[in-house]
C-alpha cells in the first residue's frame, strides 16, 4: 500500500468530525469545507514526519485548529440579525438589509456525526453542540478562547490536551476558558431542554408548520407559535419579537397565496428544518430559504430563515421543484 493510500485511509474516518468542528469555530458551512480541505493538504504534505508521539486524530486536530484561529485573524466576526440590532416594532414597515461587509452564520446541513450510541440522550448531547443559537453565540468569543471551549466543554478534551495543542500552559487554558464561559453566559439565550431527536410530537409540528406555510393559514401557523417567538431572516437585519409582530409581518409580507411556497422537510444542526421553495411566474418553485426551527414543548420559540439559495446545494437540494414537487433543473 502506498503511502497515500495509507494516508486515506487512516484520516478519511476523522473528516466528518473535524468538518463539524471547523464549522463550530467559523459558523460558516463553505468557511468550514475550505478549512478542511486546507487540513487535509497540510496533513498530507506532513505525513511522513508524522512520528506518532500523539494520536493521529489529535495531529489532525492541532492541524485544523491552526487552520481556523489563523482564518479568524482575518475574517469579521459571523452574526445573526439578533446579534447586530434590536428587534422592529414595525412589522408593516420595510426590511432594512445589512451592509455588505456583514457575514452571517450559517446553517449546518443534518446531524452529520451522530456517536454510534444507542442511548438517545448521547445523540441528544451530540447535537446540542451545534444547535444554531449556541453557533451564533461561540461566533461572538475571541477566536482562542472560542477554540478552548469548543475543545474543553463540547468535545471534552483535558486542560492538559488543550494547552499541547494550542502551544499554551495548563493555568492559560483554565483562565480562557474561565472568562469564554462567563461571555457565553452572557450572549446565549436560555433554550427550553432539547428533546429526543425526531421526537414524534416535534415532526407532527414541524409537519403542521410546513402546511400551514404551504396554504397561507396565518391562524394555523399563529396557534404553532409561542407568545414569546423569534423570527430572523438574514440578509435582512430586520427582526421581530412576539407572536402578534410576527404573525403580522408573515400575514403582510411572506404569505402569498396557496400554492405560492413549497417546503420540504430537512434537518439543520440537529433541528427541524425546512427548504422553502417560491413559485416564479413560470409556475415553477425555485429555491429560496432554509428555515431552521426551535421546537420546545410548547411550541415554537424560534425561527431564522436563511434567504440565501446558494445554500441549497450544501443540503443535497434541487434548486428547483415543478408543480409537482419534483426536482427539475430550471
Amino acid at each position: 500500500m502506498s503511502s497515500n493510500d495509507e494516508f486515506t485511509r487512516l484520516t478519511d474516518p476523522f473528516r466528518p468530525e473535524l468538518l463539524v468542528h471547523c464549522y463550530r469555530m467559523l459558523g460558516s458551512i463553505h468557511d468550514a469545507e475550505d478549512l478542511v480541505q486546507e487540513t487535509y493538504l497540510r496533513a498530507w504534505r506532513s505525513y511522513e514526519n508524522f512520528e506518532g508521539r500523539s494520536s493521529l486524530r489529535f495531529w489532525l486536530y492541532r492541524i485544523a485548529t491552526s487552520a481556523c484561529l489563523t482564518a479568524l485573524e482575518h475574517r469579521s466576526r459571523r452574526l445573526l440579525p439578533s446579534g447586530l440590532a434590536e428587534p422592529s416594532d414595525d412589522p408593516g414597515g420595510p426590511l432594512y438589509p445589512a451592509l455588505p461587509e456583514v457575514e452571517w452564520v450559517q446553517p449546518l446541513p443534518g446531524p452529520l456525526n451522530d456517536p454510534p450510541a444507542a442511548d438517545p440522550a448521547v445523540i441528544v448531547a451530540s447535537r446540542g453542540s451545534v444547535r444554531l443559537a449556541l453557533i451564533a453565540a461561540l461566533q461572538h468569543l475571541p477566536a482562542k478562547q472560542r477554540a478552548v471551549l469548543i475543545l474543553r466543554d463540547v468535545l471534552a478534551w483535558r486542560a492538559a490536551e488543550v494547552a499541547d495543542l494550542l502551544g499554551t500552559t495548563t493555568a492559560a487554558v483554565n483562565s480562557a476558558l474561565q472568562r469564554a464561559r462567563a461571555q457565553l453566559e452572557q450572549v446565549a439565550p436560555v433554550e427550553d431542554e432539547l428533546a429526543e431527536p425526531a421526537e414524534p410530537r416535534h415532526r407532527a409540528l414541524l409537519d403542521q408548520y410546513m402546511s400551514a406555510f404551504e396554504n397561507a393559514d396565518i391562524g394555523a401557523l399563529l396557534r404553532l407559535l409561542r407568545d414569546d417567538v423569534a423570527l430572523e431572516m438574514p440578509p435582512n437585519m430586520t427582526w421581530f419579537t412576539g407572536r402578534a409582530a410576527v404573525g403580522r409581518f408573515i400575514a403582510a409580507k411572506v404569505f402569498a397565496g396557496p400554492g405560492v411556497t413549497r417546503m420540504v422537510r430537512i434537518t439543520a444542526n440537529g433541528q427541524p428544518a425546512a427548504a422553502v421553495y417560491w413559485r416564479a411566474d413560470d409556475g415553477v418553485h425555485r429555491a429560496h430559504a432554509v428555515q431552521v426551527l426551535t421546537i420546545t414543548d410548547t411550541g415554537i420559540s424560534r425561527i431564522v430563515s436563511f434567504n440565501d439559495p446558494g445554500l441549497f446545494a450544501a443540503f443535497g437540494l434541487p434548486v428547483s421543484l415543478d408543480a409537482a414537487g419534483v426536482p427539475t433543473s430550471a
